[in-house]
């Protein structure tokens, strides 16, 4: 295909027809099922799936039919099924259409819902995770068609659950299994790099466990100066019980469960994303002060955030607010804990060994409760077929004008993870337009738009590839 055409005609997309559709997808609240509760009710999930589905509708891929599959209880699933001009497999194209809550903070000019562009930022939310990836993929397949390339029957699955942990997904991929066939090639869309200047590839996703415990000591709270000393506090158990779990000098894991050698390719693709982009990891988070990170070295902040376990205590409960405390002994101390697992950890034997830890030998005996326990594998991807290694070094250079690179991302997409299991022997590109400034999940999220179009490119250019190999 023509690089320069391809170019051409995706800009004239995006400018014309995609970026006044996605600022009305940013309109809408479509909060993820764990932010909204009534989310059947208030249709909010529905709405954006109904939004993308009429606008994919009038682009008029040949042949192509579209439906918002509902199961019964579970958040709908827009499926958009492209025939082939080859029959080379199926390619599954990823992205999701629910968003993180709104959150305060916000600057000034800007809102959640608020559609606001500033030069080639898009700001909103679900601009950048990842409410464009359903307008990408359809205009790279478009961009195919239009430039005289090929391209396998393509598949675009937008769900509503991603930023919930994707719970409806297996039920869906089931339903489905008999539709989707055999798929050769999985495009996400929902990840991002280090920087805006070239093409970054997830190659590793950690897993997750995330529970609550609770230590409690009392049947009722009690005067601090007349049970202190008698009973044993709530939280010095809990701290006892997570030094077992953490070094808190180092922040280091000690649940051997937790720990993974980490592959040799994945170090060296570490080595090569520090030297892309050098100071990246230690300037991406705005430290407060003086606080420095956890490692001095580029590359150990680069492993530390993909393929070492961590523990962040992300929540609590039975602790009122300081200017309401008073001098109590409270009866119980509940801590929300986030684990993030190495991508080949075993996240459920990684949970079991938690649980021991943290119930054996109780101090003082104190009763241990868990709940709200999720737990979630990680993904490592498999080695890059010829063909697809070879597309992705002429798509970085016509496209991008630099090397594409790898990224191991800290969080987890458990679709990946799913479909792996699934399709052993399918290739995975994994990447997006998110850049360490975008802003997912917090306050002004936006869209690098210039950085969209590029990987829409590539992913026009990755199809054709597919197609032709």
């Amino acid at each position: 295909m023509d690089t320069a055409a391809v170019k051409q005609g995706v800009r004239e997309v995006w400018e014309a027809a995609i970026l006044p559709s996605l600022r009305d997808f940013i309109a809408i609240p479509a909060l993820s099922p764990t932010f909204d509760a009534d989310w059947a009710a208030n249709g909010h999930l529905d709405a954006a799936a109904e939004h993308l589905r009429a606008w994919i509708a009038d682009r008029g891929l040949p042949g192509a039919t579209l439906e918002v599959v509902r199961l019964p209880d579970r958040s709908p699933l827009l499926v958009v099924d492209v025939p082939g001009t080859v029959d080379a497999g199926t390619v599954l194209l990823y992205g999701h259409l629910d968003k993180q809550p709104p959150v305060g903070g916000w600057s000034e000019g800007l809102g959640p819902w608020t559609p606001v562009q500033r030069d080639e930022r898009l700001y909103g939310r679900g601009s950048a995770d990842d409410g464009y990836a359903g307008y990408a993929a359809t205009a790279a397949i478009e961009a195919v068609r239009a430039n005289g390339g090929e391209h396998s029957r393509c598949v675009i699955l937008l769900e509503t659950g991603e930023e919930s942990g994707s719970p409806d997904l297996p039920a869906y991929l089931e339903h489905l299994a008999d539709r989707l066939g055999e798929v050769a090639l999985v495009v996400c869309l929902d990840s991002g790099g280090q920087d805006y200047q070239r093409l970054w590839l997830t190659t590793s996703l950690r897993g997750l466990i995330s529970i609550d415990v609770t230590a409690r000591v009392l049947d009722a709270g009690q005067h601090s100066g007349l049970a202190g000393g008698v009973a044993p506090s709530s939280f010095r158990v809990l701290r006892a019980l997570l030094d077992r779990l953490e070094d808190s000098a180092t922040g280091e894991l000690l649940i051997p469960e937790l720990t993974v050698e980490i592959p040799a390719e994945r170090v060296a693709e570490a080595k090569a994303t520090a030297e892309a982009a050098p100071g990246t990891m230690r300037a991406t988070f705005p430290l407060h002060g003086s606080t420095r990170p956890m490692a001095d070295d580029e590359l150990e902040l680069i492993l530390n955030n993909s393929w070492r376990p961590t523990l962040s205590v992300v929540g609590a409960s039975g602790m009122p607010e300081p200017a309401d405390a008073g001098n109590v002994l409270r009866p119980f101390t509940t801590l929300s804990l986030s684990f993030r697992l190495p991508p080949t950890a075993d996240a459920k034997a990684a949970l079991e060994a938690i649980q021991k830890a943290l119930t054996t030998d109780v101090p003082n005996d104190a009763t241990i409760e868990f709940s709200r326990v999720d737990i979630a594998n990680g993904w490592n991807a498999p080695a890059l077929a010829p063909w697809l290694r070879d597309a992705l070094d002429r798509a970085s250079h016509e496209v991008f004008g630099s090397p594409w690179r790898t990224v191991g991302l800290g969080g987890s997409i458990p679709f990946m993870g799913l479909l792996a299991e699934r399709y052993p022997a399918a290739q995975f590109v994994i990447t997006g337009a998110l850049g360490p400034d975008s802003n997912a999940h917090v306050p002004d999220e936006w869209l690098h738009v210039p950085q969209a179009m590029r990987v829409t490119e590539t992913v026009a250019h990755v199809l054709d590839a597919q197609a032709r190999a």
